[in-house]
């Protein structure tokens, strides 16, 4: 089997224009999300706020899934960019061991102010900090003490060139700089799976991974309910901030 290189993220945190730059280079087979469909379209959803009657795919599981990637993984390099709560019920050291790791990690207040501004109803176990801490700390504790590389998206949009070149360092990949830019007009909806793409409208008339000056939130401004989800989620972001590629 060939690598199966995972990044790691949590909602609204650049993950998937990371994951648009990844699909210029051409030399990987690349997945948006695969655990998150069965998640939440499966035939068993697992997302807290299903309801009776909304969209399930049969036959479409976490293990079928996972049963996809090694398959893909047969004929030639993976990358997958995914949430670590979706499947945090399976992480056994075999199926870990099976990844080249790496994550990608946002101030939860830029995270859960977008996660409101689009589901005004998300429920806090869809945000995904927790998991995200968990997964980091049990693949260093597995490596005994050895940590999977850490990047921040306001790191990667001062410099995306920079962080991009660290991170596939890191993860064994040689860095491609005409990766970065690409033609606007491209169409994410293709590779996504939940509501025909309408999360990354502004991504399909960018035209690549570009320097951005850093946005501040202030999430006093936000509701009571978004401000408790962030104070929550704040010590897991520290946590893994500390420990973040810098160059």
């Amino acid at each position: 089997m060939k690598t199966i290189i995972a990044l790691w993220a949590i909602p609204r945190s650049t993950s998937t224009a990371f994951e648009w730059m990844m699909r210029q280079r051409g030399d990987l087979d690349c997945l948006h999300e695969p655990f998150g469909e069965a998640w939440y379209q499966g035939e068993d959803p697992l997302w807290p706020r299903f309801c009776e009657g909304e969209k399930t795919t049969p036959g479409l599981t976490i293990e079928s899934t996972w049963d996809d990637i090694r398959a893909r993984a047969e004929k030639g390099p993976v990358f997958i960019k995914d949430f670590p709560h979706y499947i945090n019920h399976v992480w056994t050291p075999d199926f870990l061991g099976q990844f080249t790791h790496s994550f990608l990690i946002r101030d939860p207040a830029k995270t859960v102010t977008s996660m409101h501004a689009r589901w005004p109803d998300f429920d806090e176990l869809e945000v995904g900090f927790p998991e995200q801490r968990a997964l980091f700390d049990l693949l260093t504790a597995l490596n005994d003490g050895r940590m999977p590389p850490v990047i921040d998206s306001d790191d990667l949009l001062e410099d995306p060139a920079g962080i991009t070149a660290a991170w596939c360092e890191a993860v064994g990949i040689p860095f491609i700089a005409e990766a970065l830019s690409w033609q606007a007009g491209g169409d994410p909806s293709e590779h996504s799976w939940w509501d025909g793409g309408s999360f990354h409208a502004n991504l399909a008339q960018s035209t690549g991974l570009q320097k951005q000056e850093r946005r501040y939130v202030d999430i006093t401004e936000a509701p009571e309910r978004v401000r408790r989800v962030y104070r929550r989620m704040l010590p897991h972001y520290q946590h893994l901030h500390r420990h973040r590629i810098t160059i």
